[in-house]
């Protein structure tokens, strides 16, 4: 992911809304978000290059949302995936606090990045970028290329945004994602005075400022909305981009979340 919008514990219809753009190069292969054939309990798109996935959930409620912390100068080729950072605990078994204490060994070894994962009712951010894991409080949060909440005109742009379309009433779902999904539509930039300087040049500057980003090479390949309302029924949709504003595929997935026996009162 390249921007996350998360709305956590404000609604008590939906106390779980997450809005998020994928930006890729567009010569990356990836697969769109389908349940996993060998974990049929997880519903998640997949890079076919490392293996690993930008956001996921489980039908037990566990899910996890990356974005690249961009530092051009920085990147190691030979890096471990960040995507098998969230596959590995969407795949697992651990406790939030128990994976990233042990991600917190190792995560100086990956390329830098944000995390968000734990479950609806329990949500954790982390980046190797900064001191240690911290659990969200009730609040309205943007994440983009840097750390939670850092001011960039898309990330205060995108939080204004949805904190309008929650603030209209109680309405269907069907509408709040329509909603949603026009805000990561916007394709408006900044003035330059208002960017961010994060070493790339001014030209990429502009071109990564929008929400959905577009450029001859690289650009939003996919949007995700995902709602959790209080009955724990997760509804999942994502469209897929090829290079343009106009989506050429859609999923939509809808499934309540499992009673597990573990922790059960924080999947909700």
């Amino acid at each position: 992911m390249c921007l996350i919008l998360l709305s956590f514990q404000q609604r008590t219809d939906y106390p779980l809304v997450f809005a998020a753009n994928r930006d890729e190069f567009y010569d990356r292969a990836s697969a769109p978000a389908a349940f996993w054939e060998e974990a049929p309990e997880l519903l998640a798109g997949r890079d076919l290059v490392a293996g690993g996935t930008w956001f996921g959930v489980t039908k037990t409620g566990r899910l996890a949302a990356i974005t690249n912390y961009r530092e051009p100068g920085f990147h190691r080729f030979t890096a471990p995936s960040r995507g098998k950072v969230v596959s590995d605990f969407l795949l697992s078994e651990e406790e939030p606090e128990e994976y990233l204490r042990r991600l917190e060994a190792d995560a100086h070894r990956c390329n830098g990045f944000s995390l968000i994962l734990g479950y609806p009712g329990r949500l954790f951010y982390f980046s190797n970028r900064n001191d240690r894991f911290t659990e969200l409080k009730p609040g309205l949060y943007g994440l983009s290329n840097h750390l939670l909440d850092s001011p960039w005109p898309k990330v205060e742009r995108g939080k204004k945004a949805l904190a309008d379309v929650l603030s209209r009433g109680q309405p269907p779902s069907d509408e709040i994602i329509e909603d949603l999904f026009r805000v990561l539509a916007d394709r408006k930039r900044p003035e330059d005075g208002e960017l961010p300087d994060t070493g790339v040049g001014l030209e990429w500057e502009r071109v990564l400022s929008s929400l959905f980003v577009t450029s001859p090479v690289y650009g939003t390949r996919s949007s995700t909305v995902l709602l959790v309302d209080r009955e724990g029924t997760v509804t999942f949709e994502e469209r897929v981009f090829d290079g343009g504003p106009n989506s050429w595929s859609s999923a939509k997935y809808e499934f309540r979340i499992e009673a597990t026996g573990k922790g059960d009162r924080d999947r909700t």
